[in-house]
């Protein structure tokens, strides 16, 4: 059978199964159907870019969360880049660029209009809706400067730095007059945080004196610690945070797939104690739940920086949606080096 994408049918991925640990190919499982057709007060959306993102993880799980997860059989989640197809809902036109957050992962989708952002027809780079002018971008400037809130020479931890958010945060931080120090994995993410983004210093977290150079590279101590991944890398943070520090919690990436509660003494006591000598603020949040109706600000000023050469952005793209699985499986590894985008289809 040939699933490759063509005016005749609708490729898909549903979820065939929850992962115990890393998911893998065999949770997922590809499809084929007829092409919807749209009815009165929808749209047929093609879809040409697929994010793939952490928080996807926490959805093909059946754990309590802050979202209903995936049913089996279901299409799988994620925000995706279409272009209108056929139009039956007003303010959508054939041929019109738009953000859908309900399409997920498939070649064609109906959609009335809800969680649909039209791009309009000619955006200039449209897959950045994915990422730096999307949730990503979203995430990372309103839990930095909401919960962050980074002062003049403070001095800002970001781990997973290379990644979307991660670094937005580092990037903002700067602009912000903070001194920025990034978390990665490998030589070749630090040296593009450091050389490209323009953070004061990152450190690889798989170096053995890992704890180290962290405090080393921290000497006034941490004041915002964004915690992307948890882990080992917040087990070296912990002791460098500053009395009053902020610690917005956007993703713990380390844990996703683990099983068993991590290995070694409990952590929580030492934790508690720390807020509470230290005076620490460590908040959670879910960014459109929390921030959606502050995303126009956002959008206008990331996009004022973006074209001012002020912040970059990095996306590593992925062609074919038969490929989703497999990067997905190891940008959770962190083998992905930007924002993780798949191409699905032509641009046309």
């Amino acid at each position: 059978m040939d699933l490759n994408q063509s005016s005749e049918h609708n490729r898909r991925f549903v979820l065939a199964s929850r992962p115990e640990g890393a998911p893998g190919s065999d949770n997922f499982r590809l499809e084929q159907s007829e092409i919807p057709q749209p009815g009165e007060g929808q749209v047929l959306l093609r879809t040409v870019f697929l994010s793939l993102d952490p928080y996807m993880r926490g959805r093909m799980s059946d754990a309590p969360s802050y979202a209903e997860p995936v049913a089996i059989d279901d299409v799988m989640v994620g925000g995706t880049v279409n272009r209108v197809m056929e139009s039956r809902l007003d303010g959508f036109a054939e041929g019109d660029w738009v953000l859908s957050y309900t399409c997920g992962w498939q070649d064609y989708a109906l959609s009335d209009g809800t969680m649909l952002i039209n791009l309009g027809k000619d955006p200039k780079q449209p897959s950045l809706a994915l990422g730096l002018l999307g949730m990503p971008g979203f995430t990372a400037y309103m839990g930095l400067l909401d919960i962050g809130a980074p002062k003049e020479n403070e001095t800002v931890v970001v781990a997973a730095a290379t990644g979307p958010v991660g670094a937005t945060v580092g990037q903002i931080a700067k602009l912000k007059g903070c001194r920025a120090v990034g978390v990665a994995g490998g030589p070749e993410k630090c040296r593009f945080a450091v050389e490209e983004l323009g953070f004061d210093a990152c450190i690889d977290h798989y170096a053995s004196d890992f704890d180290q150079q962290l405090a080393s590279a921290c000497p006034d101590g941490i004041d915002v610690y964004y915690e992307n991944v948890g882990g080992k890398v917040l087990d070296g943070v912990l002791p460098l945070l500053n009395t009053g520090a902020r610690v917005p919690v956007c993703g713990l990436v380390s844990q996703y797939n683990a099983t068993n509660l991590p290995e070694g003494p409990d952590r929580l006591g030492l934790l508690m104690g720390m807020i509470l000598t230290k005076r620490l603020k460590m908040q959670g949040f879910i960014i459109f739940d929390d921030y959606g109706h502050r995303y126009d600000e956002f959008y206008q000023q990331m996009s004022d920086w973006y074209a001012k050469g002020k912040i970059k952005y990095r996306e590593q793209i992925v062609e074919g949606l038969e490929q989703a699985p497999e990067a997905f499986a190891g940008m959770l590894e962190g083998k992905n080096f930007g924002k993780l985008v798949v191409r699905v289809g032509e641009d046309g």
